[in-house]
């Protein structure tokens, strides 16, 4: 892979990421009501999760998502329920619990989980990955595997970064909230109608 082609890719990749969507959305939601810890493994889960589908795409088996419309339909529905179950359980919060100089962070270990499970049930990413990689893959360069496995790294470590970023930023409207109570009584339903709208967006979502 020339670095002309290598260089083009990261500077598309770095304009994507700067335009906000779903997962952007979900670090900032996670962010502000769990913390900074929580904002950055959700975006460590989201970049798992991309992974595994530029992994997908690099093997075919994104292609299923692509010719089954079956296939896809189930996917984006257990997503889309994933997500209003979410948004729920964060809307339904009771104020008592709201009280976010005392609560604690949420583990990180739950934060990633949900970011890795949001990214992987969005049929769209696995999709994007299996429409948008092979625009730089070249077979006369050398190992279209490796050429595929190399986007996806660098795709992944960008993600990482830029979410990472999000996190430390809007961590800090966590203390903000904690010091304006009456503000932060609405920080569930907030964070909740913040879920439930991209489980609506996922379900308007066609093939």
């Amino acid at each position: 892979m020339s670095i002309a082609v290598l260089t083009t890719y990261i500077f598309v990749v770095l304009g994507l990421m700067v335009i906000p969507g779903p997962a952007t959305l979900l670090v900032l939601a996670r962010s502000v009501s769990g913390g900074r810890r929580a904002g950055i493994a959700t975006g460590l889960g989201i970049a798992a999760g991309d992974l595994i589908h530029s992994t997908m795409a690099t093997f075919g088996l994104s292609a299923l998502l692509a010719t089954s419309a079956l296939a896809f339909e189930v996917v984006k529905y257990i997503g889309v329920a994933y997500l209003i179950y979410l948004g729920y359980r964060a809307f339904i919060e009771k104020s008592s619990n709201l009280d976010l100089a005392a609560a604690p962070e949420i583990s990180p270990g739950k934060a990633f989980r949900q970011g890795i499970f949001t990214e992987i049930l969005n049929p769209k990413t696995a999709l994007f990955f299996l429409a948008f990689l092979p625009q730089f893959i070249h077979p006369e360069s050398g190992s279209v595997i490796g050429q595929f496995a190399l986007l996806g790294i660098i795709f992944v470590v960008f993600s990482i970064g830029v979410t990472s970023a999000l996190a430390l930023g809007a961590g800090s409207v966590r203390g903000w909230l904690a010091r304006n109570r009456t503000i932060g009584r609405w920080q569930g339903k907030v964070i909740g109608s913040i879920y439930m709208a991209l489980g609506v967006r996922l379900a308007l979502q066609q093939q």
